[in-house]
């Protein structure tokens, strides 16, 4: 299992809390391992552009499309969730993503950001990265910006799980579409709920 360091994240404890969840963890930027790892988290804090630029420094981007092509999970978590839109806009500033999901990561509307705590969230009843957790649950939210409308369809029987949470307006808290999941949350922040939650992510490799 690859974390991707690419120059933004929480790397670390994001690689404490995939390996307390039950995996081998390796933290590179080798195209090689991560393409060919069982698992590939995109972690990813910061401004979109920034997460951007260092990612296509590393061939990131190269690396998710190939794993997808190949039906290889990947997970990204905040920003690394926020990149795989086409499009990111902060501060007046539009920054294309990696676009494997259509649709604008932008501002959220609300009186009170960043978005910053415990937050629960809408899961579909057949979600697997949810499953087995209470639908009361909290998850550890800090961001400003989401992707606020979810714009893929998908094929008949293969539509996205899309998980959503509120702060003002709705946003797309968590997607599980194919191989590629996200979740806008931190799970390695966000203690036994977030650890069953990797648990049921690493369970899928």
């Amino acid at each position: 299992m690859v974390i991707l360091d690419y120059g933004s994240g929480n790397l670390r404890s994001a690689e404490r809390a995939v390996a307390r969840a039950g995996a081998d963890v390796e933290v590179t930027a080798d195209p090689h391992a991560a393409i060919e790892a069982d698992g590939l988290v995109v972690p990813g804090v910061g401004a979109f552009s920034a997460c951007m630029e260092g990612l296509l420094g590393v061939g990131g981007h190269r690396i998710i499309g190939k794993r997808l092509a190949g039906g290889r999970p990947v997970l990204g978590i905040c920003v690394g969730m926020q990149i795989l839109f086409s499009r990111g806009v902060e501060h007046g500033e539009e920054t294309d993503g990696t676009g494997e999901w259509p649709g604008t990561v932008d501002r959220l509307h609300a009186d009170v950001l960043p978005h910053m705590g415990w937050n629960t969230v809408r899961a579909p009843s057949d979600s697997q990265l949810f499953a087995g957790l209470d639908p009361a649950e909290r998850f550890y939210f800090v961001h400003s910006y989401a992707a606020r409308k979810w714009e893929l369809d998908g094929l008949p029987g293969q539509e996205p799980k899309v998980t959503w949470a509120n702060h003002g307006e709705d946003f797309v808290a968590a997607v599980e579409n194919g191989p590629l999941w996200a979740t806008q949350f931190h799970p390695e922040k966000s203690g036994d709920a977030g650890a069953h939650l990797l648990r049921n992510w690493l369970a899928t490799l």
